[in-house]
């Protein structure tokens, strides 16, 4: 998938190098399911993204910013129920350089038609830490709906409780959505 200035391209091996320039960063996995400190935890990270997609779970991608053609992060479709045209958008993770700038914007965008318009989906989810707000902020940014929060729905790296806040997009407000979108990535070129 492939916009103004950011391309998702399937996730591989290959990027390993870039994602591991820009992605063993402390900071970015403080509130994930996942810590990546070394390139053997990116290389675990890109093993089990792979396996899930060759398993049908998961369609996973490098976020790809074109101007410098380099690797600045990773994001996948998952939880895939086909029967019920559902998908979750997550496991996204950008560089800090890149937090806040158009690459988000872009990269769901692209993600988010792909869904609707290719797929057919009726409902598109998201789910994030209860405890951040940057990830919340941002999916509310973007048109999504809080729908709810699993309480103690995981236990995380660490050993802490995860409360997972839930948000979704659904077929009949993506026609609204997409537009705010466009405005918005019209405003950030």
């Amino acid at each position: 998938m492939e916009g103004k200035r950011v391309r998702l391209e399937p996730l591989s091996h290959a990027h390993l190098p870039q994602l591991c320039e820009v992605g063993l960063d402390d900071e970015l996995w403080k509130l994930t399911t996942t810590v990546i400190r070394t390139s053997d935890d990116m290389k675990k990270y890109i093993d089990t993204a792979l396996k899930d997609l060759s398993d049908g779970k998961a369609l996973p991608f490098a976020v790809i910013e074109k101007k410098s053609n380099k690797a600045v992060g990773s994001t996948r479709f998952g939880n895939i129920e086909p029967a019920h045209r559902r998908v979750e958008i997550g496991w996204t993770w950008i560089a800090r350089q890149w937090q806040r700038t158009f690459i988000n914007t872009e990269a769901k965008y692209l993600l988010l038609s792909h869904a609707f318009e290719t797929l057919g989906c009726q409902r598109v989810e998201f789910k994030t830490d209860s405890t951040n707000s940057r990830s919340r902020a941002a999916l509310t940014r973007i048109g999504a709906k809080e729908e709810g929060v699993f309480r103690n729905h995981m236990i995380v790296p660490g050993g802490r409780i995860r409360h997972s806040v839930y948000f979704s997009i659904i077929d009949s407000e993506w026609g609204e959505v997409k537009k705010e979108l466009e405005k918005k990535m019209a405003a950030e070129f």
